[in-house]
């Protein structure tokens, strides 16, 4: 299958009319339906529902849309590793990093920040998930580096750990009968509506903080980023269990944030898949990491 073919694919999914993607994509609307017509043939499956005023996908366009975002996303990134193998100190090029909301995230930005001073022609594109989800785009090729809190397996991927250390947090209600503790200890919890962090790895972390009581939580829900879970904490709907980083990210002005005793602590660290080829431009950036991680031990 043709990668400029799943362009045009593409093009009529965000524009929902076959005529409007061809005054997009410059061709004609006949040449369009019939580059569709022999996709889905192609394919043996119906891929559009066509209405009077728009097209929708159906289960099978739903599939081939995730496919052909993949894939041409490779493409693009792939030609962009070429065009930079020749740039010298003047390089160019787009540097793609996932990352959860953690404390590390400012320290990153400072290597950034020096890092740019020295290549202006680079640039970041940045992805806001959770560790599996960031690994998950890693493993497809989609994304350079993932800033990952652990616990974590990287098994599969070389790292560097982040000179950061996170602490967990409880995030509560302003007005909560806790909100005047100077820490939280997992008896304070016994009984309240938990929000948790969803990642299994982190809960075993979190089980082993609560020890025994853990198997008798009363968890309300489960969440992958602060965001959402903090909203619901300004309802009063329940005690949400974080890494502070997050939680300064999203305003801690809004919410109560106690540390927990006994302090729980975790660490990050800035992962990349082994064995593969790097384009120009992250391969200076890991070693600018490299170097600016070394240099704050000293």
């Amino acid at each position: 299958m043709e990668l400029r073919v799943l362009r045009y694919f593409l093009a009529v999914v965000r524009e929902e009319n076959i005529l409007r993607a061809s005054e997009v994509l410059h061709i004609t609307q006949p040449s369009l339906s019939r580059q569709l017509a022999q996709m889905e043939e192609k394919l043996g499956a119906k891929l559009f529902e066509r209405g009077n005023r728009k097209i929708t996908l159906t289960e099978a366009g739903m599939l081939l849309r995730r496919r052909a975002e993949e894939l041409v996303a490779l493409a693009d990134k792939t030609e962009q590793e070429f065009s930079e193998l020749n740039g010298g100190d003047d390089i160019s090029g787009v540097i793609s990093i996932g990352s959860g909301e953690i404390s590390a995230v400012s320290e990153l930005a400072k290597m950034i920040k020096e890092f740019t001073a020295k290549y202006p022609n680079i640039s970041f594109n940045f992805y806001s998930g959770n560790a599996d989800n960031t690994k998950d785009q890693i493993d497809k090729g989609l994304m350079d580096f993932g800033l990952l809190l652990e616990p974590v397996e990287i098994d599969k991927y070389d790292f560097i750990r982040m000179p950061v250390r996170e602490h967990w947090v409880a995030v509560m209600p302003k007005n909560s009968p806790l909100a005047g503790k100077d820490s939280v200890t997992p008896q304070d919890l016994k009984g309240k509506p938990l929000i948790l962090p969803s990642r299994d790895k982190v809960k075993s972390e979190l089980a082993n903080w609560f020890g025994a009581s853990y198997d008798k939580l009363n968890v309300f829900s489960s969440n992958n980023l602060i965001n959402n879970a903090a909203m619901l904490v300004e309802q009063g709907l329940g005690y949400a269990l974080s890494v502070q980083g997050a939680v300064s990210m999203y305003g801690s002005d809004k919410v109560c944030v106690k540390r927990l005793h006994p302090d729980l602590i975790s660490t990050s660290v800035i992962a990349w898949k082994k064995h593969q080829p790097m384009g120009a431009a992250a391969a200076k950036f890991l070693n600018h990491i490299a170097m600016s991680v070394e240099h704050s031990k000293v």
